[in-house]
């Protein structure tokens, strides 16, 4: 059994420093974790995970996005981005090809409070799917991170009042519609179809973890082909360290 680990740190440095990194390692000992807004440059810090093998992409822009994977289990090979110019510029995902699948850790544009990059956000949408279903053509695919996007009502606190906002927009919901329509699968509500009030992501402001008004915009999502071997989700809303919590799945 593998346990896969997914985490948005919101600046890993800062989660270090507060020292919830390497509690929840310590509890966890996951077999890869994949984390997301690194919003560092490779050097900038020296990770103590001597069981580790460490792969960084970082954003051309200081302190902004950036992905890594730590895995116990050294990949067959690793890339980074997508292999198109207009989307290998900020950091955002990495490819660890493994015996049996793939595992991506991707970090999706944000559309902006203004919705100015939604129209970017559509493109990358489409540009990563496809690259998703190239990769299944030689095995399957695990993929984790921030997606950035609540897909149904069920998935943030107040629908109503954040319907058409950054995150829940019906042209996001719709691209995620599409994926899962694309012989792909939401881990989490594969395994918890109606379960409500979990989410993995919750405002600085308005004391919102307090009160759990958050959304649930942190997946794991895996090919139909791997459905055997999924035995669990796990969302961690009791690790702070970030805005975000980690998200887990237990894999044969």
């Amino acid at each position: 059994m593998k346990k896969l680990i997914s985490w948005n740190v919101n600046g890993l440095r800062a989660c270090v420093g507060k020292g919830c990194f390497y509690e929840f390692m310590n509890a966890e000992n996951p077999d890869v974790i994949c984390l997301q807004e690194t919003k560092l440059q490779q050097g900038q810090i020296t990770m103590d995970l001597p069981e580790y093998h460490e792969y960084w992409n970082c954003a051309e822009k200081k302190g902004y996005s950036g992905t890594a994977i730590f895995t116990k289990e050294e990949p067959l090979s690793v890339t980074y981005g997508l292999g198109i110019e207009e989307h290998d510029h900020e950091g955002r995902v990495i490819t660890a090809e493994y015996p049996d699948y793939y595992l991506v850790t991707v970090y999706v544009p944000n559309a902006k409070e203004d919705l100015s990059r939604l129209a970017y956000r559509m493109t990358w949408e489409d540009a990563f799917l496809a690259y998703i279903k190239e990769l299944e053509k030689t095995k399957p695919v695990i993929y984790c991170g921030d997606l950035n996007v609540a897909h149904k009502e069920i998935d943030l606190k107040n629908p109503k009042s954040n319907r058409g906002h950054a995150g829940f927009t019906d042209e996001e919901r719709g691209k995620m519609e599409i994926v899962l329509s694309s012989g792909l699968i939401d881990t989490f509500r594969y395994f918890y179809p109606d379960k409500e009030q979990v989410y993995s992501w919750w405002s600085y402001r308005f004391r919102a973890r307090e009160n759990n008004a958050g959304w649930r915009i942190d997946y794991f999502v895996t090919s139909e082909a791997l459905k055997e071997r999924l035995k669990d989700a796990l969302i961690y809303t009791d690790v702070m360290g970030s805005d975000h919590c980690p998200v887990g799945l237990m894999i044969e």
